[in-house]
């Protein structure tokens, strides 16, 4: 199974919810949570035993975030074609084009390596790999979104 399909099975995301993730509220409040995560990680040690109930928040923010908001009344903006265009590289993989699966492969070997390099980071202490790592992970998943743009106009016959 591939990480996006788990992913999807993982948080449960049916049409309903799909529908209501393509609010643009939906995609820009996500980009809340990770520096709000990597705070959390970071102060572990002076929060004590309140890490645990603010990740548990954190974590079912993720899990709620696409069920919040309502189905918007369109899906003309960038935010909502980047959910669009995830659920085509989702569902319909036979649809995407090789040469935006080989950046997409890319993106995500970014991703893996930005992922290791804050985590890495937040364990030793150490801020400019945190920093490093999180601003690249921030500016590589913009990225990917905005890839999915790209898919989804093209996949979908869009002409601009």
């Amino acid at each position: 199974m591939k990480f996006e399909n788990f992913a999807a099975k993982y948080f449960a995301m049916s049409d309903e919810v799909w529908a209501r993730h393509t609010n643009p509220w939906s995609v820009w409040t996500r980009y809340s949570c990770f520096p709000l995560l990597l705070a959390c990680l970071w102060w572990r040690e002076a929060l004590q035993l309140w890490l645990w109930p603010i990740l548990v928040v954190l974590l079912s923010w993720v899990w709620l975030n696409p069920r919040c908001f309502k189905k918007p009344a369109n899906t003309d903006n960038w935010a909502s074609r980047s959910v669009l265009g995830e659920r085509i590289l989702i569902y319909q993989r036979e649809k995407v084009p090789t040469h935006h699966i080989l950046v997409i492969n890319m993106i995500i070997g970014l991703l893996s390596f930005f992922t290791l390099l804050c985590f890495a980071g937040l364990f030793f202490k150490e801020p400019i790999s945190t920093c490093a790592g999180a601003l690249g992970l921030i500016l590589t998943k913009t990225w990917f979104l905005d890839r999915m743009v790209w898919l989804h106009q093209e996949v979908m016959g869009y002409k601009y």
